[in-house]
């Protein structure tokens, strides 16, 4: 049955990809929207309030991709080794900045990417220049004028893994390199003892286990990175004239290429799954809202909200850039795969978040 679908989708892959990829997008919007799951959100609970639903609940979503993406690439479905996320180049310093950048941004810009893109959806304005600006920093860190400081900065901390014989960073392989176990057994062994740690700090909570809302938002926003890593992998044909990469959700350079592609749109063709999982994300805000009623146009509250948000959509601009991914694309896609990088840079997205929050804790009081 999968080899049926593989050649359905292999035969026309630009189709199948818009429109499964905006499918799941959309999928992952609502359930956002509906749930509140937000990032920067959990964080806030646990300082304000000892709150820990939310996070728990970004912790279940990795989990469930975990497994998920685990059984696409034992099964043949998906070949995950060929993620971006497990590439050999292993830029931990990159990791560590950019992940604290985007912590510290995503607090500024009142959420990360993805919680802007369903605010967007649901009317909120101030998101909107938030996602413009983000695309546009994105950019300029990728290729423009601030792509040789990028360059400049983290190229000579990044390590080769090959130098040390490893085909990939993930946790198996660098376990492998200081135990000698086979790389495959030891991913497998991290796997599994990964996965069950997350699962007893979730569930050992009864307050999040009688919580249905964080439930959801943890298993559904959990499958829709698997779906993602399905939908890519099934469409993967190395000898394809436009090879479809093999990616799940993420949402910060495919912020800047849906402003890419609404300007180049005759010169670019059909659009990939970065734009289109972008564009329902969009969507599945704006279902979300009139879902709950709660659509309407907000705008900024005064010139010191706007530069705060600038400024905050320019440090996840960058920090995406320099980390590779966001709180989706790194901390739930990428960790997906266990790629160690993810994982730093998991860790540093919240302690950004963490460090943003008292920042402005401190301006707040300085100011009273």
């Amino acid at each position: 049955m999968i080899d049926s679908l593989r050649e359905i989708i292999v035969e026309q892959p630009g189709f199948y990809v818009g429109m499964v990829g905006l499918a799941i997008g959309i999928v992952f919007g609502f359930i956002v929207y509906v749930t509140n799951f937000c990032t920067m959100g959990s964080i806030s609970d646990i300082l304000n309030f000892g709150d820990y639903r939310r996070f728990r609940s970004w912790l279940l979503a990795a989990a469930v991709a975990i497994i998920g993406t685990t059984f696409l690439k034992g099964s043949g479905i998906s070949d995950i080794n060929s993620a971006m996320y497990l590439t050999t180049s292993f830029n931990w310093l990159g990791n560590v900045v950019g992940g604290f950048m985007f912590g510290i941004g995503m607090v500024f810009a009142g959420g990360c990417v993805s919680r802007n893109l369903v605010r967007a959806g649901a009317g909120d304005l101030r998101s909107f220049l938030v996602l413009i600006v983000t695309g546009i920093f994105a950019f300029m860190t990728i290729g423009g004028i601030l792509g040789p400081v990028r360059v400049a900065a983290f190229a000579p901390s990044t390590v080769d893994l090959t130098d040390y014989e490893l085909g990939s960073q993930s946790a198996g392989s660098i376990i492998s390199l200081f135990s000698g176990i086979n790389a495959e057994t030891a991913n497998l062994g991290a796997m599994i003892v990964i996965v069950a740690a997350l699962l007893i700090y979730c569930f050992k909570d009864a307050s999040f286990r009688k919580s249905a809302r964080h439930l959801v938002a943890g298993v559904g926003i959990g499958l829709c990175i698997v779906a993602g890593w399905m939908l890519t992998g099934l469409a993967f044909d190395e000898f394809a004239d436009q090879v479809v990469p093999i990616a799940s959700l993420t949402y910060v350079r495919p912020t800047g290429d849906s402003i890419d592609y609404l300007m180049r749109f005759t010169a670019l063709g059909a659009p990939g799954f970065g734009v289109v999982t972008t564009l329902g994300a969009l969507l599945g805000g704006t279902l979300g809202a009139l879902y709950k009623g709660k659509f309407s146009l907000i705008t900024f509250a005064n010139p010191s909200d706007t530069l705060n948000n600038m400024f905050g959509a320019s440090l996840m601009g960058v920090g995406g850039v320099v980390a590779l991914g966001c709180t989706v694309g790194q901390a739930l896609s990428g960790f997906s795969t266990l790629a160690v990088g993810s994982m730093i840079t998991f860790i540093f997205i919240v302690l950004g978040g963490i460090a943003g929050m008292k920042y402005v804790e401190y301006r707040v009081m300085a100011a009273a």
